[in-house]
């Protein structure tokens, strides 16, 4: 994330036009977005099932590392990588 987006307070959340859904079909979870589709890894989906515009970054990362018992500087480290890339390609806002 810029230097600008990487503020522990900002609220991430998808915008108007993406959305996370499960593909039945397939059995896998998927980034939509107009004329875009991202297949999306179990770390992703728990990540993007946050991104509600409620929760602040530092709250997603919060909660991931406490409910999978892992380092909360790995996580935050990871969730900022994912959240980066997606907001650079117009699919998350932050």
């Amino acid at each position: 994330m810029e230097a600008n987006q990487s503020n522990t307070v900002s609220k991430p959340c998808l915008p108007r036009g993406v959305r996370l859904k499960y593909d039945e079909t397939r059995s896998e979870w998927l980034l939509l977005a107009p004329e875009r589709v991202i297949k999306t890894d179990a770390i992703a989906v728990e990540i993007l099932k946050r991104c509600d515009g409620t929760a602040t970054f530092a709250a997603i990362v919060d909660d991931l590392a406490q409910h999978f018992s892992a380092d909360r500087a790995r996580v935050e480290a990871d969730v900022r990588a994912l959240l980066g890339e997606l907001a650079a390609k117009r699919m998350v806002d932050l």
